[in-house]
């Protein structure tokens, strides 16, 4: 047992802030799961506990709870729920990666959950369809959709290979996604896609920001590297600067560049002509590995 906690805690670190999401989704969902299982076994309820992570619909409870804007989009309860948002994360998010950075990627999750939340609550209390409905929400999705629409826009004709479809261009799995989410918006789970629509619209706005030369992730990204660099002041005593040379590394370095970019471009012109579907193991491979140093 303490092997594959070590094991996984390993992975944990030495993984990518792709990876890292993922795993914060599957501990917390984890966690959640066993707390409500004994819970249950004692004779409680465990919805009280729940509602103290779920985004509420109602303004009044959220002002209580303003935390929830946060915790809502790592927590799920049902397990087909993780699973879909987990594969769309990692499917997704890695081909995120291949234009972008893990730095814009972690904000637009957070900036794409922070979205669905404010536009569900703001349809739940303006819509008279809603009127006296109060609900709650958890779940990644408008996190994930966020990614989703951000990469489709990013790279609108690579070609994913879905089950019993075949090859199918990321604009148009994006296009038909939201499309589903605004004809859902009277169902069952309407906050739960009416969340998705919100967190599309900031995947949406970030590349269009980005192409205008503006980069929306970037005031959250100093505000964690201003906090991180003040916490590390605070641990570590100050010592006086010292210079370190500087020869010889910068050719190897730009050698090294160059040559990584050379492969991502054989990489990517093969996927433009045959698909994803059609790299090899090797080749995937050598893009996670290439897309990773590059950033």
């Amino acid at each position: 047992m303490a092997t594959i906690i070590d094991s996984l805690r390993n992975k944990f670190t030495s993984g990518t802030m792709l990876i890292k999401l993922i795993f914060i989704n599957i501990g917390v969902f984890v966690l959640l799961r066993l707390t409500s299982v004994i819970i249950m076994l004692m004779g409680g309820d465990a919805q009280p506990i729940m509602q103290w992570i779920e985004m509420p619909s109602d303004p009044a409870t959220f002002i209580t709870r303003p935390w929830t804007i946060f915790t809502y989009m790592f927590c799920h309860y049902e397990i087909m729920h993780i699973l879909f948002n987990m594969l769309w994360l990692y499917w997704f998010g890695q081909i995120f990666l291949m234009a972008r950075n893990a730095r814009q990627m972690f904000a637009l999750y957070i900036y794409g959950g922070i979205g669905g939340a404010l536009l569900y609550m703001l349809a739940f209390n303006i819509f008279p369809y809603f009127n006296g409905m109060h609900s709650f929400m958890l779940g990644a999705s408008a996190s994930v959709i966020a990614i989703v629409v951000a990469t489709a826009m990013l790279h609108p004709d690579f070609k994913l290979n879905l089950l019993l479809i075949g090859q199918v261009s990321l604009k148009w799995i994006a296009i038909v996604t939201i499309a589903i989410d605004l004809l859902s918006i009277t169902s069952a789970n309407a906050g739960g896609h009416i969340a998705h629509i919100g967190g599309g619209i900031i995947g949406y706005l970030f590349v269009v920001m980005l192409k205008r030369g503006r980069d929306i992730t970037a005031p959250f990204n100093r505000t964690i590297d201003s906090i991180v660099n003040r916490a590390k002041d605070l641990k570590t005593p100050r010592r006086a600067k010292t210079s370190r040379p500087t020869t010889g590394n910068k050719k190897t370095s730009n050698s090294s560049a160059k040559s990584d970019q050379e492969n991502l471009d054989e990489i990517l012109d093969k996927i433009k002509k045959s698909g994803y579907s059609s790299l090899t193991s090797e080749e995937r491979d050598r893009l996670f590995n290439i897309s990773r140093r590059i950033k």
